[in-house]
């Protein structure tokens, strides 16, 4: 079921979201190389989405692609701000920007170095639901005074739907949801209009490419494919899923392992004139044993995809 499983730990050019070295099991199936890789502190519920996607895209062929290459944007992490040219060039082109922020006052250094970088930059503003309501309207407040309307949209402003609600009243800029999605993946979205914007979808934690076009449908909003933090294996399913939409409005967050040490893959995921081109990826030999991760981690990885497969989830899946 899991051929030739192998672990790797990927160093990251800078601490994203917490994590300095980001580890992956690829396997492969009939249809090539798949990828789980869900965040070490998730738990088994919340790695199960994770693993149905890794077998999706081992297993089953891609869907009919409507394009061949995926427009990108570049994501800025909170660095130094001697810092911000160099991680901005890893993405050559990118005409939109997303930015990690906690709050104004402490990072918006960062919006304003990425316009000295490209003052035609798209901004995306990222907060993984960090505000409550009156904190976020503050902080957009002065965003919006500071720099104007070159806000694409806000994305997870705050994890409240009765916050989001509100504040998508109150301020210029679009909302965009992400834990909103991710953290309720059977909720009823038929009201998502009235707090959201746009929607981001990625590829592994919806459960894969069939799950996430259903998801897509169901929330009914302009959908956004970004990646969590993927090896070049997953960011190829990702790219698929991008590339199977009928309409696909916005760039896409498809291009982060620009903020790996290296990736693992062949052919390089390559970066030209703010695109990726879409195509299936394979394990480099050399690079899979120079990151690849020590054998107590290999282990770890073998019995958490045990525990997911024992709750019931093996026997659903091979019935599906």
């Amino acid at each position: 079921m899991f051929s030739d499983l192998t672990v790797v730990a990927i160093p990251m050019c800078t601490n994203f979201r917490g994590v300095s070295v980001r580890e992956a099991a690829l396997f492969r199936g009939p249809a090539g190389w798949s990828e789980f890789s869900p965040f070490l502190e998730y738990n088994v519920d919340e790695s199960e989405p994770w693993l149905a996607a890794a077998l999706e895209g081992a297993y089953k062929p891609w869907p009919e692609l409507m394009r061949k290459t995926i427009g990108i944007n570049a994501t800025l992490p909170k660095v130094e701000i001697n810092r911000v040219d160099e991680m901005l060039q890893r993405f050559p082109g990118a005409k939109t920007v997303k930015i990690k922020v906690d709050d104004f006052e402490s990072d918006n250094y960062l919006v304003e170095a990425a316009l000295d970088f490209n003052p035609d930059f798209k901004i995306r503003l990222d907060v993984n639901g960090g505000w409550d309501l009156e904190t976020a309207l503050l902080n957009l407040y002065n965003y919006y005074l500071r720099f104007g309307k070159v806000f694409e949209y806000i994305e997870q402003p705050c994890l409240e739907i009765a916050d989001l609600v509100k504040l998508k009243k109150e301020i210029p800029m679009k909302i965009a949801i992400d834990e909103s999605i991710r953290k309720g993946l059977n909720n009823d979205f038929t009201s998502a209009k009235d707090f959201a914007d746009v929607a981001i979808i990625k590829w592994a934690p919806c459960g894969g490419i069939s799950r996430a076009n259903k998801l897509i449908a169901n929330i009914g909003l302009p959908a956004v494919i970004s990646s969590a933090l993927d090896t070049g294996i997953g960011i190829s399913h990702g790219l698929a899923l991008a590339a199977s939409q009928n309409e696909l409005n916005f760039d896409c967050g498809l291009a982060t392992t620009s903020l790996f040490v290296s990736d693992v893959v062949s052919p390089e995921i390559e970066i030209t004139a703010g695109t990726i081109a879409v195509k299936r990826t394979e394990p480099d030999e050399d690079l899979i044993n120079k990151y690849s991760a020590a054998p107590d981690r290999k282990i770890w990885w073998q019995k958490r995809i045990e525990q997911i497969w024992d709750t019931g989830f093996g026997e659903r899946w091979q019935h599906e």
